[in-house]
């Protein structure tokens, strides 16, 4: 039960101080020497009292402008205009903007900056489950995590960033500005009913992550050769013209069919997760702002939600790659690969892995759709364009 708070009036005295014995306020007149003519106030005359609570003040337009008001405090004889910058100024805090004309522009340049902050935040888990994997530093998170530490400090833990985020932040751009441009044109307006069996953001998470895998896949693959054969090439421009030179433009995307296998439905059940859970959120809240709090929980709900739905196909895959070059079973396709690890091992085989891939992946999405629209916030210049 909300209750009205009143402020109670300040009470002059004679020996120069106001006071307040509810309050527990003292000020003394005589140490406010902000003006030469004898304190605060040029006399007590013009301390005005007011019987409706409150006080009037001469400068009230400094105080406005650099004191931060207790809620209930009331300046007497204030204009309009020191009034809406009161009100504003406890509505609003620093509000950053960028004006691009572009729509498309701002949102290539919002997914850059999200890709290249959500990289840079989980560099450390990915540096750590790389470690893992390979069992070169330990045998748990801990152990690595401190072996790294004591070996080359807090950079290797970030070893390495720079060429993913280099990676990442155009693979990004795209990714988020096919999702946004698709998805606004396949939603139906208000009133009309949607064109499509599926849900609108199904298909463009899906045509969201087949564009920026074909357009980034090359580094991707360059990337992976510097890694394994270190002493082949000298350098990424290097590694770029030998690979054409040896087998042209098809050999940049040797391997692409398994990729867009395991991209495709990570990327629609990602961004279908995303848009479902903020439609929820504004249902449930009946509100259509959503916080960048709120968007990083979504982000990694949906995160967790389309890894795990996912996750068998990716461990389908590995498999397959690990048989054709190990010697162990060969797979026909993926749903023979499927088959095969549910009779061997058991449901718990096709999620083998997936804490360690859900530790980089879940905190991944959220910072990365929280950075995104956090930006486009900044950079549209109406709220509805965003």
């Amino acid at each position: 039960m909300g209750k009205s708070v009143k402020m109670q009036s300040l009470e002059f005295k004679n020996e120069g101080f106001l006071s307040n014995s509810r309050l527990g306020l003292q000020w003394n007149l005589q140490d406010c020497n902000f003006y030469p003519g004898g304190g605060l106030f040029a006399s007590v005359s013009q301390m005005g009292n007011n019987e409706n609570g409150g006080f009037k003040l001469p400068c009230a337009d400094l105080l406005v402008k650099y004191v931060s008001l207790p809620e209930g405090f009331k300046i007497l004889g204030m204009t309009e205009e020191e009034k809406g910058l009161v009100n504003k100024k406890k509505k609003s805090g620093l509000r950053l903007k960028i004006k691009i004309s572009n729509p498309s522009l701002r949102r290539l340049i919002s997914g850059g900056v999200a890709g290249a902050i959500s990289r840079t935040a989980v560099a450390p888990l990915e540096t750590i489950r790389t470690h893992l994997m390979v069992g070169s530093s330990g045998h748990s998170s801990t152990e690595v995590f401190h072996n790294i530490m004591k070996t080359e400090g807090w950079k290797g833990l970030f070893r390495g960033n720079f060429v993913n985020v280099i990676r990442v932040a155009p693979s990004k751009a795209i990714e988020l500005f096919v999702y946004d441009t698709v998805n606004k044109n396949l939603s139906p307006k208000p009133g009309e009913q949607s064109r499509l069996p599926v849900p609108p953001s199904l298909v463009a998470g899906a045509c969201a992550g087949v564009s920026s895998t074909l357009v980034t896949y090359p580094l991707e693959l360059v990337k992976t050769r510097l890694t394994i054969q270190r002493d082949v090439y000298n350098g990424l421009l290097d590694a770029f013209v030998k690979i054409l030179q040896e087998g042209g433009v098809g050999e940049l995307y040797r391997g692409l069919t398994p990729s867009l296998i395991g991209v495709i439905p990570y990327a629609a059940a990602n961004y279908c997760a995303y848009d479902t859970l903020r439609k929820v959120y504004r249902k449930i809240f009946k509100q259509e702002r959503i916080g960048n709090i709120e968007t990083l929980l979504i982000g990694s709900a949906a995160g967790a939600i389309s890894s795990t739905a996912t996750f068998p196909l990716e461990v389908a895959r590995k498999h397959m790659q690990v048989g054709a070059v190990s010697g162990r079973q060969v797979y026909n396709n993926v749903l023979h690969a499927l088959a095969s690890i549910l009779e061997q091992e058991g449901i718990q085989g096709l999620y083998k892995g997936l804490g360690p891939s859900c530790l980089k992946l879940v905190p991944a999405a959220g910072i990365s759709f929280m950075c995104y629209e956090a930006c486009k916030r900044i950079l549209v210049e109406k709220e509805e364009d965003a």
